[in-house]
């Protein structure tokens, strides 16, 4: 028999059976975390696997375990978690421009600055989660949303969703270096990279001591990627700025800055990654 704690179940039946059972109140705990606004249910698988999340008391191991948002009690870091039994419409699309120095998380335990913390309480409270992740020294376009399918598509490798930086760089660029971005590289620490869109949209100076920068596309999650690549290429970077996830573009939005997406951006989104153009 499988270990059950009031709706929790850690032996539980495949997406598709459970859909089909009738009267069945449970639902995936990833799922549940999804639709509470607290996170992607990539991150809330990642949550769970960190034993930070538990249920009824309980702390949970595996992913696929089920719950009743109707009578159990989830905690994250030991902080309730208000489930939304409703079903959730007018989702949460905004775009923000990330200052350097500030935490790309929802809760930081280092009480740090977070980009939750860059917006007015009326949008904090509805509790909208970061798509993917700009590390602390990085700015630029940010994603936030409460549509958890969406912000699985746009962080899941399958995707393969683009994003675009301007990365400025001091080292001498060549033609080889720029060859071994757009081929795929391997790291120095062993991870093989997929090819990267490289471009130079400043003048490149013979001189090593000057500034260059480059425009490159990614579709792929590596942490750290460009700062590494730049790495092991002798390539010392000064400023990285993400201009565009997949069709939305960070344009003249002040840093700390933030709005909400426009139809079109977001028809164009939800295109882009084989989504209905409006949501249900």
């Amino acid at each position: 028999m499988p270990e059950t704690l009031g709706g929790l179940s850690s032996n539980a039946p495949s997406d598709a059976q459970a859909d089909a059972s009738a009267g069945s109140c449970l639902v995936r705990l990833n799922k549940a975390l999804a639709q509470a606004g607290l996170c992607s249910r990539r991150a809330a698988d990642e949550l769970i696997q960190a034993k930070a999340v538990a249920v009824n008391g309980i702390v949970v191991a595996s992913p696929g375990s089920r719950v009743d948002p109707a009578t159990d009690r989830i905690t994250v870091h030991g902080r309730a978690v208000h489930l939304d039994l409703e079903d959730r419409q007018g989702h949460l699309y905004l775009a923000l421009h990330k200052p350097p120095g500030v935490v790309t998380t929802a809760h930081d335990p280092k009480n740090r600055r977070t980009v939750l913390d860059l917006l007015p309480k009326n949008l904090r409270q509805r509790r909208p989660f970061p798509v993917g992740r700009l590390d602390l020294p990085s700015e630029g376009l940010l994603l936030l949303t409460t549509d958890g399918e969406l912000a699985l598509r746009m962080t899941h490798p399958r995707w393969e969703h683009p994003k675009t930086y301007h990365v400025q760089v001091r080292g001498r660029i060549t033609a080889g270096k720029l060859n071994t971005m757009r081929t795929g590289m391997r790291l120095a620490e062993g991870e093989t990279l997929a090819p990267v869109l490289v471009r130079v949209i400043s003048d490149p100076s013979a001189s090593r001591d000057t500034a260059v920068t480059l425009e490159m596309t990614l579709r792929q999650g590596v942490n750290r990627q460009i700062r590494r690549m730049c790495r092991d290429l002798r390539l010392h970077v000064l400023g990285l700025c993400r201009v565009a996830q997949g069709p939305v573009l960070l344009g003249d939005l002040p840093p700390g800055a933030n709005r909400p997406l426009t139809e079109r951006e977001l028809a164009a989104l939800r295109t882009s990654l084989d989504l209905p153009r409006k949501p249900k």
